[in-house]
């Protein structure tokens, strides 16, 4: 049996990709004969899986960060998050003299994993708000386009996934990801980022970090589910996704992305 250092060593070596015809299918078969048992009734053609943040809700507590690295075994340190939470500090404004205005500011130290501590001061007219951030899952998403190998690939219910079995650890996909969501495993040298939790939600469960959040910032939703309160959120709501000139599908919807509120 061929060691998995050798099977990457063959396919970065062969000149001919004759796998590309069938990748996709192949590395997928590999994840769901690895999952955790699934719900009896669950069937994923019956969801499009996505999440929705309300950024007036965030605090900035950091529990997200910390439930998905546990949950995932997400390392340690600063350069490896599937999520992570961007403070952003608008300074006031000088309405007057708006050649003076200063520009905002984004912070995010350890990627928001211990909170962040106060350090803009109170009542001046500045706005602080908190923008959690993730892989947006997108229905077009550029990181499946460019794996020559199809270990990123897209599940029947929406969710963009990474075969660890398959990935080549070439980092086309971290190039090519417009969000900055994903990141090489130091231990295993392979592609990853934010699965949605996977394997909880075909059990019925919602991600760790939704779990987690004690204002209810975050929320898994289920696009096909015409019960789902999602679609009465966005009727009634102004939401955004990131970058949507790159035309990428993001199933990750955002309330008052632009700080309005606070």
């Amino acid at each position: 049996m061929t060691s998995k250092s050798d099977r990457r060593e063959f396919l970065r070596k062969s000149s001919k990709f004759l796998l590309l015809s069938g990748a996709a299918s192949v590395a997928y078969a590999s994840v769901a004969e690895g999952q955790p048992e699934k719900a009896p009734n669950y069937r994923m053609h019956d969801h499009w899986w996505g999440m929705v943040i309300d950024i007036d809700l965030c605090i900035g507590c950091g529990n997200c960060v910390r439930a998905d690295k546990a949950e995932n075994g997400v390392p340690l340190g600063p350069k490896y998050f599937r999520t992570w939470v961007e403070r952003y500090h608008i300074p006031p404004g000088d309405l007057q003299h708006p050649e003076k205005e200063e520009l905002p500011v984004v912070d995010s130290e350890n990627g928001g994993f211990d909170g962040f501590k106060e350090k803009y001061k109170k009542g001046d007219g500045s706005k602080n708000f908190f923008v959690p951030k993730l892989c947006n899952q997108c229905s077009h998403s550029p990181c499946t386009q460019v794996c020559p190998v199809g270990a990123t690939f897209e599940s029947p219910d929406g969710v963009v996934l990474v075969d660890r079995e398959y990935c080549l650890g070439c980092r086309y996909c971290i190039h090519a990801c417009p969000y900055g969501c994903r990141y090489l495993h130091p231990e295993t040298e392979t592609a990853d980022k934010c699965s949605l939790c996977y394997h909880r939600i075909v059990r019925g469960l919602t991600t760790a970090c939704c779990e987690a959040c004690p204002t209810g910032a975050r929320r898994l939703v289920d696009l096909k589910d015409p019960n789902d309160p999602v679609h009465e959120f966005l009727k009634m709501h102004k939401v955004h996704v990131l970058k949507p000139q790159m035309a990428t599908g993001a199933k990750v919807y955002y309330n008052a992305l632009d700080g309005s509120v606070r």
